[in-house]
């Protein structure tokens, strides 16, 4: 039997991407795609790749009978959505918005959301109903650092910079999202403040109760679609052979986390569910740098990855994808 799957807010990035990866995973049969502002059009007029791949038509709501519901809708959308449409209590919710990743945001009406980072949550992840699925740059910040908060190794600042393509901020037009801002240009916005610090410290202390220092973030926004490139740096007593052992046992049965030996590139993740991280040390300090598609592994492909456990598929089924390097 096949999952049947729901999504609403259809018309956006997130939504767009999870659409593609639907069509083509074995299990799903892809139902209600609910977009407030296209029902009744085809949904290939909107995302224009898929012209060929899909006669859907975007629809009003949902059909009512969806084993799981993607919510794909803006922040602070999604509770909205729930408090308006109650859905049965056997009905999956994967939600990607950051309504519910916070602890204290985590109970909502009788749904209790688990924080989806299969790399750290796997086994709650499988016995959740609901899901809040991370952001991108928490994703990508995360697993460079989750090793040494198991091993208890954060124990001084952690400084970050990250950059983003234009996708990360989503359709709705803004100055900085526009073709001619945004090329052979680059800025920071949010530095030490951004959103996903919260999550980041949420799941940090759960490996390590009490993580030295603190973590200065500053998010660049970058003049390219999608991917992001972080830089993750700490003092450590680790050396780097100690350092790439530790993060390799870490990730050993994390199907779509690879520490690579060699230094790592944005092309080589794009389009696909995989983070690549390097370590290195340099004097004292231990870089960690780490690259992942913001749309796939940092949105879309790992709300796949929290189904698939869910349902108790491999978490690979469906997302077996391919990188475009040149």
């Amino acid at each position: 039997m096949k999952i049947k799957a729901g999504i609403v807010g259809g018309a956006g990035y997130t939504a767009g991407e999870l659409i593609r990866i639907l069509l083509h995973h074995e299990f799903v049969e892809l139902g209600g795609i609910v977009s407030s502002s296209n029902a009744g059009n085809p949904v290939h007029q909107v995302h224009d790749d898929l012209i060929g791949d899909t006669d859907l038509v975007f629809a009003a709501e949902l059909a009512g009978d969806e084993d799981v519901v993607f919510l794909c809708l803006g922040h602070g959308n999604s509770k909205a959505w729930l408090e308006k449409n109650a859905l049965p209590d056997t009905t999956h919710v994967i939600d990607l918005s950051n309504d519910f990743r916070l602890e204290a945001d985590a109970e909502f009406a009788d749904r209790e959301f688990v924080y989806g980072l299969p790399e750290l949550n796997k086994g709650r992840i499988q016995q959740a109903q609901s899901i809040a699925n991370p952001g991108c740059f928490a994703t990508a910040i995360q697993l460079a650092l989750l090793p040494l908060a198991h091993a208890g190794k954060l124990t001084e600042d952690v400084h970050v910079s990250a950059i983003t393509g234009s996708t990360g901020a989503g359709q709705s037009l803004s100055e900085t999202v526009h073709f001619s801002w945004r090329t052979n240009n680059v800025s920071i916005y949010k530095p030490f403040t951004h959103q996903h610090l919260g999550e980041i410290g949420e799941s940090l202390a759960q490996l390590q109760s009490q993580p030295g220092g603190e973590i200065y973030f500053v998010p660049y926004r970058g003049n390219f679609a999608r991917g992001i490139f972080a830089s993750v740096y700490t003092p450590s007593d680790l050396t780097q052979d100690e350092a790439r052992a530790l993060y390799k046992k870490f990730y050993a049965d994390a199907p779509f986390t690879t520490v690579s030996d060699k230094e790592v590139h944005l092309k080589q993740v794009v389009n696909t569910n995989k983070c690549l991280l390097h370590v290195q040390k340099l004097g004292k300090q231990l870089l960690i740098t780490s690259v992942i598609d913001n749309l796939v592994k940092g949105a879309s492909g790992q709300a796949v990855q929290n189904m698939n456990l869910l349902f108790g598929l491999p978490e690979t089924t469906g997302l077996n994808l391919k990188s475009v390097l040149f």
